[in-house]
């Protein structure tokens, strides 16, 4: 698990000058950098993290962005709750683990960021952009029922290793880090690209996952599937966009969504230090219409560190041997 502080840069401010003032020279920006081939350079490592949440909050609902003073509010208020949480067996961010009541990470081993995310110095309220009101669309009755199938699945089943959710058993990062679309979670935010003129390659921290992105492919027939999907790549002007099918159905999007799911992620290099990233999910057996986020990477330095999920990881054989010793106690009453 990598243990670093990952900072946001702040937006900066504007600067009124009076009408008898000289104009104040322009402020030298680096250029973003370009390929052999002419297209923005992509390469280098990347992260994510950030402390905006999914959806639009209630308090917020009719605020597509804030103020620097709302935004510091809740950034605040995201530092004090997880030092509350340190060291204690229950909270929002240990359950987001997935650790109610057994106690969960200690505070210095989650890497969120601390701030929320600036597109152009302005603070969006949501990742999602669209809807306009910042939420997911509402479930189709089908993904419901799917949904309450998996959580049948998984809760309270210690039969075998491989009921486990996959995220569990170190096969796949957990809450879509590895994408598409590519999200920020609790840890491990960090990417490293290498773009090539016949493809980009995304290497994922979580879990070291790679994303291979051919350029100006075709995709395979839709029963041939893949954990990631399958990427092609083409560039718009200065954006490369994404395409991805061919998701498998077990592992599309927070599980919830299927196979059919089609992602188009837009990756655009707005400066040295940022690629604005913009990914539309459209499933039409799991969402009643398409939806979009966006926030940016930013560059950092890095290294991408090595993700030892299982080694030492006494977890799962205590999970199993647990459940076993509490059915043990349970026959001989």
């Amino acid at each position: 698990m990598r243990l670093s502080i990952v900072s946001i840069m702040a937006a900066a401010g504007l600067m009124v000058i009076p009408l008898s003032a000289q104009p104040a020279p322009a402020a030298k920006t680096k250029a973003v950098p370009h390929t052999a081939d002419g297209h923005p350079d992509l390469q280098g490592t990347w992260t994510n993290a950030t402390v905006t949440p999914l959806q639009r909050r209630s308090e917020w609902a009719d605020k597509a962005t804030l103020t620097p003073a709302e935004a510091a509010k809740w950034e605040k208020a995201q530092t004090d709750d997880l030092k509350a949480e340190d060291g204690q067996s229950d909270g929002p961010l240990i359950a987001a683990a997935g650790s109610s009541g057994t106690g969960g990470y200690n505070a210095l081993f989650i890497d969120r960021g601390s701030q929320m995310a600036r597109i152009d110095g302005v603070i969006h309220s949501a990742l999602i952009v669209d809807p306009p009101d910042g939420k997911m669309p509402p479930l189709t009755d089908a993904a419901k029922a799917r949904g309450n199938m998996i959580m049948r699945r998984f809760i309270g089943n210690y039969d075998s290793i491989k009921d486990r959710p996959y995220s569990e058993r170190c096969l796949i990062g957990f809450g879509s880090t590895s994408g598409p679309p590519m999200m920020p979670v609790l840890y491990n935010n960090n990417f490293q690209i290498v773009e090539t003129k016949d493809a980009v390659m995304i290497l994922v921290e979580m879990v070291h996952d790679v994303r291979v992105i051919r350029m100006n492919g075709t995709h395979p027939p839709p029963q041939v599937q893949s954990w990631l999907g399958d990427s092609i790549g083409h560039w718009e002007g200065d954006t490369l966009v994404v395409d991805t099918t061919n998701i498998r159905d077990d592992n599309a999007y927070m599980g919830m969504a299927t196979g059919s799911m089609h992602v188009v992620e837009r990756f655009r290099r707005t400066d040295a230090e940022t690629i604005l990233y913009r990914a539309t999910v459209d499933d039409p057996q799991t969402y009643t219409k398409p939806w979009t986020m966006e926030f940016p990477f930013r560059s950092t330095p890095g290294p991408v560190y090595e993700y030892a999920c299982h080694e030492g990881n006494y977890a799962m054989p205590d999970i199993l041997g647990g459940a076993r010793r509490m059915e043990s106690q349970t026959s001989k009453k």
